[in-house]
Order: C-alpha cells, then sequence, then structure tokens
C-alpha cells in the first residue's frame, strides 16, 4: 500500500484545556506555531472562528492571526476560517489587507457562511439569518476590495486594496463546493468533524472547477485530525481523551452545565457518545507508521491536494509530539 502523502497544514483550534487559563491557551498556540515554522514542512496554519464557546479561544480570528503571524517566520497564516455573514466584507478586507501589508505573501483567507455559534449568540452578534443567502454576492465584494476593482463605486479597502489576499471557500456540504468551482477558488472541506458529504463535495468542485485569475486548476484541502505518538498505546489513551471532551462539549451545549468524569462516563455510549464518534470519524491514531498509512489512506478517500491537519490532544506535549511526527511522516513520502 502506498504511504504517499500531499502537502499538509495545521488547523489550531486554540483549545483551552480544563483547569487553564484563555492566555495559557493562546500562548500555547503559539509555542505549536512556532514549532511548525521551524519543522519547515507545513504549508500553512489556520485559526477558526468561534463564539461564545468556552473552550475554544480564537473568536477574534484575525487578532490571533497577526499575533502568530509576528512571531513567526515562514509558515503562511490565516483563518480556516472567518464567518463572513458575521461581518461587513470591507471589514474583513480592512484587517486582512492589514495583515497582508504587516506579512506580506503569508496571509490566508479562508471564508464559511455558518455564523460559527448557537442562534442565542447569533442574536449577540446581530447577525441576521438572512444574510448567509448573501454570501455569494459578499464574497464577490470582498475580492474587489482586495483586488482594487471595488464592486461598490467610490468604496476601497485601505489597507487591503491591491493586496489580493488569496482566498479559500470552506465548507461541509455541496453549496460551497460549487460556489468555490464557480468562483475558481480553492475548496476547504471541513471533514474533521463534518465527515458526511465529503467524498460528494470534492467531486462535485473538481467536476464544476472553472478557473480563475487567483487559481487555474482546482485545489481541493481537507480536514482530520490527527493523534500521534512513539507509541500506539499512548496515542490511544490520548485519543480516548479527545473522544470524552467532544462528548463533553456536546453534552455541555444542551445546558448540563459542568461535567464530572462519572457523568462523562455515562454518555461514551449515549447518543451523545455516538455524535462524538461519527463528528472524529476521520481521525487518524498511532505512531509514525499508522500515521503516514492512515494520511494515504484519507488523502486517497478525499481525493485531495492538500491535508489540513488538526492536532486535538489535551496536553502540550502530544501535540508538540505529533507536529514531529507529522513532519518525519512528510520528510520520508
Amino acid at each position: 500500500m502506498s504511504t504517499a502523502v500531499p502537502s499538509l497544514s495545521l488547523l489550531d483550534l486554540a483549545q483551552v484545556r480544563r483547569e487553564a487559563s484563555t492566555g495559557e491557551a493562546l500562548a500555547e498556540s503559539v509555542t505549536l506555531a512556532q514549532k511548525a515554522d521551524e519543522l519547515d514542512v507545513f504549508e500553512r496554519l489556520w485559526f477558526a472562528e468561534h463564539h461564545n464557546m468556552k473552550r475554544i479561544a480564537s473568536a477574534a480570528t484575525s487578532v490571533l492571526i497577526g499575533h502568530v503571524a509576528a512571531r513567526t517566520e515562514r509558515i503562511r497564516v490565516g483563518s480556516g476560517g472567518v464567518m463572513l455573514p458575521n461581518h461587513a466584507p470591507l471589514v474583513i478586507a480592512e484587517q486582512f489587507g492589514t495583515l497582508a501589508e504587516l506579512h506580506p505573501g503569508r496571509i490566508d483567507l479562508g471564508l464559511g457562511r455558518a455564523p460559527g455559534t448557537d442562534p442565542a449568540t447569533m442574536r449577540a452578534l446581530r447577525f441576521d439569518p438572512r444574510a448567509a443567502d448573501s454570501f455569494p454576492q459578499d464574497v464577490r465584494e470582498l475580492q474587489g476590495y482586495l483586488s482594487g476593482e471595488t464592486l461598490i463605486e467610490g468604496i476601497h479597502a485601505y489597507p487591503g486594496r491591491g493586496t489580493n489576499v488569496p482566498l479559500y471557500i470552506l465548507g461541509s456540504s455541496l453549496f460551497g463546493a460549487r460556489l468555490a468551482a464557480a468562483y475558481g477558488l480553492p475548496y476547504a472541506f471541513a471533514s474533521h468533524f463534518a465527515p458526511d458529504a465529503l467524498e460528494a463535495a470534492v467531486r462535485t468542485y473538481r467536476s464544476e472547477f472553472t478557473p480563475s485569475e487567483q487559481l487555474q486548476r482546482p485545489h481541493v484541502i481537507a480536514a482530520l485530525n490527527v493523534v500521534a505518538a512513539d507509541e500506539v498505546a499512548e496515542a490511544q489513551r490520548a485519543a480516548d481523551e479527545v473522544l470524552r471532551a467532544r462528548v463533553r462539549m456536546l453534552a455541555g451545549r444542551v445546558g448540563s452545565g459542568p461535567l464530572d468524569d462519572a457523568t462523562v462516563d455515562g454518555l461514551m455510549d449515549s447518543a451523545v457518545g455516538q455524535q462524538a464518534r461519527h463528528m472524529l470519524s476521520h481521525t487518524v491514531v498511532g505512531d509514525r507508521a499508522a500515521v503516514a498509512e492512515g494520511l494515504a489512506d484519507f488523502a486517497r478517500l478525499a481525493d485531495t491536494d492538500e491535508l489540513m491537519v488538526t492536532n486535538p490532544a489535551a496536553d502540550l506535549a502530544t501535540r508538540m509530539r505529533t507536529l514531529e511526527i507529522l513532519a518525519e511522516t512528510r520528510r520520508a513520502a
């Protein structure tokens, strides 16, 4: 069996560990970014916009991107993604235009159309549910600001104009695949937590792709989770903790409040536990050999040009070693 691996990138969820502070989580994100930069095999590092989630520290996505880009040298840094309906396209163009001027050639702008949160938080964000309907037009407006060919006469993004920050469409359905194909943009599929439509979406994107000034050939990014260690048993223990954390998060969303370990134990075989396992369907666990094989298998399944790896283990040491094992795998490919 071939173990060829396409290019590797990283999605950092800026997770706040239990008993840790947000400041500690952000410091860990910087440490991981610097390690990834040093290893020199990862194409890009993305952060995602989430709101009202206690265990994720990347709500102010552009601020975090700037902080990390200033503390790394080579790796591209961007959003995976900015939820565009939460924002005016002009504001995002100004934010990412500023980042591009500060860090030329290193900034990516991945875009999603979901709010990235729950209905109550949507209201707090002043999010209009109808805003998602204008996502295709908002992407075009944003493109105009960044290219210097504004669609709104007399309105320009300063900074932003002429920076041509590359855009990526994120999704977990055929809608995003078709939009990315129609606009000739790279397409990133969120298979690290939404596995169901992966193969259909990639087929649709590739078959309907239209070349653009940004991109002449289709480019697929598919996300998966990786938990790696020197010993398989060690990696499995860390992966079990990842599953428990996902169960804890899902159960917490329905108003159960803080969950002790015994309660989580009882949920593992419930519908919540089944949902968590399904969300983590595309997860590679093991030592270097298992990771190499798992990455290759997933790359073939997803027909992808680039793998976007999330590194969800609870402790920093395991996440650092996972990066090293991924780098070893890439160099050996």
